[in-house]
């Protein structure tokens, strides 16, 4: 009774009469019975911000579905295609139009072009209600829209002149480009009430940075968090083993303008150092990987594998460090630099022998392995203190903080990144956290509250550094959520060639999560109830769609998504059939059939271009789809 009247007490501060109670009732009744808005699900965007961007722009193809609706059969294909790429693109769109179109011609095509995306923008904003949508738009033209929405969904004949009038007016003043930009985002705006992003906005793209900036101004959005989004939350925390992490994965695939660029982390240190102690060394099994590493010429790619090679081995020292201090992770396993036998060149793992691909190990002691180098200290030192002390990426850790989670439920669907720990007999996997265990949506909770202490508690306390240890077990430990595999093979990748123990082994939940007894018992522990029309949309996992995979499982319970916006490299010689070929070269990509070209895998029947632009014509469209011979 007593919690009763607290809450009694706070709503009549906002509501202190019965007309302004019954009216807000009133209001909330009858929202609950507009449609839903759309809900935009993408994940594992791994830095690839111009693919995000577009398929932001784009709503996954919402828009175009749109447009069909309204326009039918009453528009070309081609005036469609052309309308669909100035809703997403106007500035570089309006551009090209201005260009192409003599000044009567321009205008008669500002006033049918308006036209046509006010009913656009109509057709999108009946989802919501009317104060919504005056919230959405630019203040400079809110009225304008108002009246342009309002006449055209009443289509009073008494009216025409009045929106004539209007629309000739925004011509003659010279506001049409400005207003079409301005209409053009409020469409964007209206087709995606809520964007999810389950997981992984970091990873090897060059873009991490960009996504974030583009999410700070977003209306409506939240992030389950991946274990790349960890590892770097980790870093930004002050860990140094996922500094050391992050850095790696940079060298790895030559990606480093996020580094300097986006959060001006100072690579000096490093630099000095590899080219110091790797100087005469080759470091052939660290070359850098990926597009951006196509740009490099052999002076750049050697420096960068030396670099590469030179944080690989200070981040195998400083996990050791956690691993030490945290005996209840179980991990001892991936303590291996003391199993190596430098001068035969070998590593004993699992209690066997295995050959080393680089033999060469200046800064490891035999005596004492895992000790830094004064060196290698400095580098680390320097490293943490500009990861720390960057404020760009400060502001970023908050945005992700303050919109992310390990989990979500939303509208009876519950999103995760990874998985839910399952043991082989489907029961919830636990955890031990300081000598208690932890099991279900508990652990999830758990974890999250222990995330935010690793970067909120007071600098040096223990729960700031037992926080900070845990968020590097999310990363990469055996019973994490966002990971869930017996072990990170790294080491064993890196310096090894036997496929066997580079193996690791997924956790029981992505044999288990196709039964929809499995589903329902997920559900119902995150407290939906009533599953019968509840869903799990679960991150991080590919579909292999070319073999015939479907990314709905368990009887619907169950959808399984990757974004799959990893970079890819794609050359003629890579088999993608001539027909795409020829619609990229007839789109304007290139002019030479030979010549490379960047994509994202989309899924693997569905190609993104990398360099994505606007296009006239039928071909002004940035999917493709190719088929492998």
């Amino acid at each position: 009774m007593k919690r009763d009247l607290k809450y009694l007490q706070l709503l009549a501060k906002s509501f202190p009469t019965i007309q302004a109670a019954s009216t807000e009732i009133i209001n909330l009744e009858a929202i609950l019975n507009l449609p839903k808005g759309t809900e935009h699900f993408v994940t594992d965007l791994h830095g690839e911000h111009e693919a995000f961007q577009h398929v932001l722009k784009n709503a996954s193809g919402v828009i175009k579905r749109k447009v069909e609706d309204i326009f039918g059969h009453s528009l070309r294909e081609a005036e469609k295609s052309e309308l669909c790429t100035l809703i997403y693109y106007p500035e570089e769109k309006l551009k090209i139009i201005k260009g192409r179109e003599k000044e009567k011609a321009l205008h008669e095509w500002y006033k049918v072009i308006l036209m046509r995306l006010v009913r656009v923008c109509s057709n999108v904003s009946t989802k919501y209600t009317r104060s919504k949508v005056r919230r959405a738009m630019p203040t400079e033209y809110e009225y304008i829209i108002q009246e342009l929405l309002h006449e055209s969904k009443s289509g009073e004949a008494n009216k025409h002149d009045y929106i004539t009038a209007i629309v000739e007016t925004i011509i003659s003043t010279g506001r049409a480009d400005h207003f079409i930009i301005a209409i053009c985002k409020l469409i964007q705006r209206l087709t995606i009430d809520s964007l999810h992003i389950i997981g992984d906005i970091y990873d090897r793209g060059p873009g991490a940075h960009i996504i974030l900036d583009i999410l700070e101004n977003y209306h409506d959005w939240d992030i389950q968090w991946g274990n790349h989004d960890l590892v770097w939350m980790g870093a930004a925390a002050g860990n140094r083993a996922c500094v050391a992490n992050v850095v790696r994965m940079c060298s790895r695939y030559a990606n480093f303008k996020i580094l300097e660029e986006g959060y001006g982390i100072n690579l000096l240190p490093l630099v000095t150092f590899a080219m110091d102690v790797y100087g005469d060394d080759p470091c052939t099994i660290f070359r850098p990987k990926g597009s951006d590493a196509e740009g490099l010429n052999p002076k750049q790619a050697r420096l960068v594998a030396q670099m590469h090679k030179a944080i690989t081995i200070i981040q195998f020292k400083l996990e050791y460090e956690i691993i030490k201090r945290r005996p209840e992770y179980g991990m001892d396993d991936r303590n291996l630099l003391h199993m190596i036998d430098q001068e035969k060149g070998t590593v004993v793992i699992d209690g066997k022998e295995y050959p080393l691909r680089d033999k060469h190990f200046p800064t490891i002691d035999p005596e004492n392995p895992y000790a830094l180098t004064p060196e290698e200290k400095v580098v680390v030192d320097k490293l943490t203190h500009n990861f720390v002390h960057s404020a760009h990426m400060a502001k970023h850790m908050q945005l992700l903080y303050s919109h992310g989670a390990l989990y979500l439920v939303r509208n009876s669907n519950l999103l995760y990144h990874g998985s839910v720990p399952l043991n082989e007999d489907g029961s919830f996997k636990s955890l031990n956290i300081q000598g208690k265990d932890y099991a279900g949506k508990a652990l999830f909770d758990k974890m999250d509250q222990i995330v935010r202490q690793g970067y909120f508690e007071p600098e040096k306390s223990a729960a700031r550094e037992f926080g900070q240890d845990f968020i590097w077990y999310l990363w990469c430990g055996p019973v994490s959520p966002p990971f869930d595999k017996n072990r990170m093979a790294t080491f064993e990748r890196y310096l090894t060639t036997d496929k066997e123990i580079q193996k690791e082994d997924k956790g029981s939940y992505f044999v288990l999560k196709n039964r929809k007894d499995i589903c329902d018992m997920i559900l119902r522990e995150f407290g939906i109830e009533d599953t019968e029309h509840a869903h799990i949309i679960n991150g991080h996992i590919p579909v292999k769609t070319i073999k015939g995979e479907n990314p709905i499982k368990a009887d619907g319970k169950l959808l399984v998504i990757d974004g799959g916006y990893s970079n890819i490299l794609y050359t003629k010689g890579d088999k993608i059939s001539d027909r795409v070929i020829s619609n990229i070269i007839s789109s304007g990509y290139s002019d030479k059939t030979d010549e490379e070209f960047y994509a994202t895998l989309i899924d693997e029947n569905t190609l993104l271009l990398r360099h994505l632009f606007p296009f006239d014509g039928a071909q002004g469209v940035s999917h493709q789809t190719y088929t492998r011979k």
